[in-house]
């Protein structure tokens, strides 16, 4: 049905509304008819109230509504979030590593400008960060434009403090980085629209976005550990002068990464303004031919199979040839070696023995376990597939047991001699902070004894072999050198000037499987001769900087000093007293 002019007047207005105006307007004509100008005013003040009164009553009801029953009291704010919001990052000991700010985006409409010139002076000299080519077209349009995102509210207050008409500002969330560079390739960065585009923050991406304004996402690492990894992988950095580096520390019986450092690096809040280069995390997005850390696999894949034992004996007193190929050590011992002292001597010509012994079948079978043939299983997007052998044969697998003929991510790497070192397990890594005491699973890929035999081995190659340089009095620190050389596509051969170095630590190599253990790496990309005009092998360049980084890292991780070290499983020491360094 429908009401009409039934219930409402030509106006719009309620019939009975307008019935009662005009009777008011009715009674003021009486009151002026009888001469009474009092009743008339009293009349006029009194309607005047009633309007002011129904004018606050009504006020009243919407404010108690408001209060009461709005999405905005809901959402327990006065205004609702902007679009794109995110939650904060932070350590795993609650320090702030990313936040959203509130910024403002500068918007210019010509249409109000009085005077162009005085704008485009004011604006300028104000914000440098505004793009003139960009002032200029805003000027001479013909409609609002957006002229420049995330300035401050101290940037907004300089501009406003000028008084130009035409310019105006919105508010928006704008993503802050208060560390600058630390751990930006693990931390990673987002577009202007907000959405996580690298690092924890392209991993996480969907988490952040649902956390805004709930409790901060901590991440695996620790920022006194990402502090000292950072400060001495530079100082090795300045030392040999590579083209890159990477650091990692990470806890073997949980897979978490509690220090990722990549360099060179960049400052997430200018993230746009760095280079592909510097963005580049090479310790997930790039994969080397590692070298002799290799042959840690190796060694652990002959004793798992019962191939070798640690006093098994090779001959490297002369080279081993693979068809027309001779392969040599750089350091020639020209003896009969152990496993151990192949191990410690960093023989390519033992190891590549033994790798015959195992056979191209069971080595690309353990390389498949390990994880050493596939992308290393991380939340990073970045994380890198492998470059592996077309054709697992004899001829692949003497290259691969030296770690030559196989590229691989500093992450595949660190995973895979997790599981030699934690037991036998090869589990996840994570830039994600688990609870205390979090178990942790994955499928066995070593026994235990040959992870006891491991630690024993690494160990030994400190004390006495390849690794000495990294050897921290107290710590008990095991550890691999490696110097690969790279490949030259140009002359078809691999070089004899540009190399990798590297070298694989662990600590505390005492103690059963379940004891508190943590693994470091660090890369140099293409090292060059320090001081002393040295190679930069693996056990130069890259060893010393592991050693320093255990010797920081350790209180933090509640790993005390020992008076007396006693190794896990008794291995044969090295006969021979020139312990060279590897190639």
């Amino acid at each position: 049905m429908s009401l009409g002019v039934h219930s409402f007047g030509r106006a719009g207005l309620p019939r009975w509304l307008i019935e009662k105006v005009w009777g008011l307007e009715h009674a003021f004509e009486r009151a002026r008819a009888s001469g009474k100008v009092e009743d008339d005013t009293r009349l006029r003040i009194f309607f005047l109230l009633f309007l002011f009164a129904l004018g606050f009553f009504g006020l009243a009801i919407g404010a108690t509504r408001s209060a009461l029953f709005s999405d905005a009291a809901r959402g327990g704010g006065l205004v609702a979030p902007v679009v794109g919001a995110r939650g904060d990052l932070v350590d795993r000991n609650g320090k702030l590593l990313a936040a959203d700010l509130l910024h403002y985006g500068l918007y210019i409409d010509p249409r109000e400008i009085w005077d162009p010139a005085e704008t485009r002076r004011g604006l300028l000299a104000a914000l440098p960060e505004v793009e003139p080519d960009r002032l200029e077209r805003a000027l001479r349009g013909n409609r609002r434009v957006f002229v420049v995102g995330a300035l401050t509210p101290e940037a907004r207050n300089r501009v406003n403090d000028l008084g130009l008409p035409g310019v105006s500002f919105e508010p928006e969330q704008h993503r802050v980085y208060p560390l600058g560079s630390t751990a930006a390739h693990l931390i990673g960065f987002t577009d202007s629209g907000g959405e996580g585009l690298a690092g924890a923050e392209g991993a996480f991406n969907s988490d952040i976005h649902t956390a805004a304004g709930a409790a901060a996402a901590p991440l695996s690492i620790d920022l006194r550990i990402q502090g000292a990894l950072e400060d001495e992988l530079y100082k090795a950095v300045a030392e040999f002068q590579p083209k890159g580096a990477v650091g990692i520390v990470t806890d073997v019986h949980t897979g978490e990464i509690l220090g990722l450092t990549s360099w060179p690096t960049f400052d997430p809040n200018k993230a746009g303004k760095a280079t592909d280069y510097a963005r580049l995390n090479r310790a997930a997005a790039s994969v080397f031919e590692m070298g002799s850390t290799f042959k840690g696999f190796t060694v652990a894949i002959g004793l798992d199979t019962g191939v070798a034992t640690p006093e098994s004996t090779f001959d490297a007193t002369h080279p081993f040839y693979v068809g027309n190929r001779a392969i040599t050590d750089y350091h020639a011992t020209h003896a009969m070696l152990t496993l151990v002292e192949v191990f410690q001597h960093s023989s390519n010509i033992g190891t590549a023995r033994l790798g015959e012994q195992i056979g191209p079948e069971r080595m690309h079978a353990y390389f498949d376990r390990l994880g050493l043939t596939s992308p290393a299983k991380v939340e990073l997007k970045e994380s890198a597939r492998p470059l592996t052998p077309r054709v697992w044969n004899e001829d692949a697998i003497a290259s691969t047991s030296f770690g030559h003929g196989i590229n691989v991510s500093p992450l595949a790497v660190v995973r895979a001699y997790g599981a030699l070192m934690n037991g036998g397990y090869l589990l996840p890594l994570t830039i994600h902070k688990l609870e205390p005491g979090a178990q942790v699973t994955g499928p066995r890929v070593v026994s235990e004894k040959t992870s006891l035999q491991m630690l024993s081995i690494m160990r030994a190659n400190v004390t006495g072999g390849s690794g000495k340089s990294a050897n921290i009095p107290g710590l008990s620190v095991g550890g691999k050198t490696g110097t690969g050389d790279k490949w030259d596509p140009a002359a078809r051969s691999y070089s004899h000037t540009k190399q990798v170095s590297s070298f694989a630590a662990v600590f505390p190599t005492t103690g059963g499987p379940q004891t508190r253990r943590y693994f470091v790496l660090v890369l140099l990309d293409e090292p060059h001769p320090g001081k002393l005009g040295v190679d930069p092998t693996g056990g130069i360049a890259a060893a010393p900087a592991a050693g320093r980084v255990i010797e920081r890292i350790a209180p933090f991780l509640g790993v005390k000093r020992q008076t007396t070290l006693v190794q896990a499983i008794p291995v044969e020491q090295p006969s021979t007293e020139d312990q060279g360094e590897e190639r």
